[in-house]
């Protein structure tokens, strides 16, 4: 693995920039060179944003937005109706969409390539199973783990304990741990 270029769709409030904080976390524990940072419109809850991962067993020296992803984690799916989040891609581009729909139903409504694939989780309905509130990102870090091969799952719960150890209850760790897990086990591949 040279480089891993990963974009995230979301919407603030969701967590994903935090989740893409943790997935960097956890693949520097793993003894890899990253990048996590976002990008931001008008900062509230609800508006649409993007953060990105740069993963790579080399040092990174580029400091712009990733704009042709090897994978695009959509954390909110209604953001598929308003934005393109193919917009770059690559021919072998992964994509992981928060739904409760089938990976097909996904593939066809992006009107993917055939080298492309998809992956479905329905991370919502994860985190409120796990933890109480809907809040994805936890599953979506859990299922972008099995995806990628980037980091092993184990490395990805320690790092998720470490860093919402100092901010909350150990109830809601534990649920955070168990939906980073059902994340990795639920994922489907289409």
């Amino acid at each position: 693995m040279e480089k891993v270029e990963i974009r995230w769709h979301g919407r603030g409030g969701q967590g994903t920039v935090t989740a893409a904080k943790v997935f960097a976390d956890a693949c520097l524990s793993g003894g890899r060179y990253v990048q996590a940072f976002p990008e931001y419109g008008p900062e509230r809850a609800g508006a649409p944003l993007r953060a990105y991962n740069r993963i790579s067993s080399k040092e990174l020296r580029m400091h712009c937005p990733v704009t042709h992803p090897d994978v695009v984690v959509v954390v909110d799916p209604t953001l598929i109706e308003s934005i393109d989040v193919t917009e770059g891609t690559k021919d072998d581009t992964k994509f992981i969409v928060n739904t409760s729909k089938e990976p097909s139903e996904i593939r066809k409504k992006l009107n993917l390539k055939p080298t492309q694939k998809v992956y479905t989780v329905d991370a919502t309905k994860i985190a409120i199973e796990c933890f109480g509130r809907p809040m994805p990102n936890s599953p979506m870090v859990g299922a972008l783990s099995r995806v990628t091969g980037l980091v092993s799952l184990d490395t990805v719960l320690k790092d998720v304990e470490k860093s919402f150890g100092k901010k909350f209850s150990q109830k809601i760790i534990d649920g955070n741990l168990l939906a980073v897990k059902r994340g990795y086990e639920e994922v489907k591949e289409g």
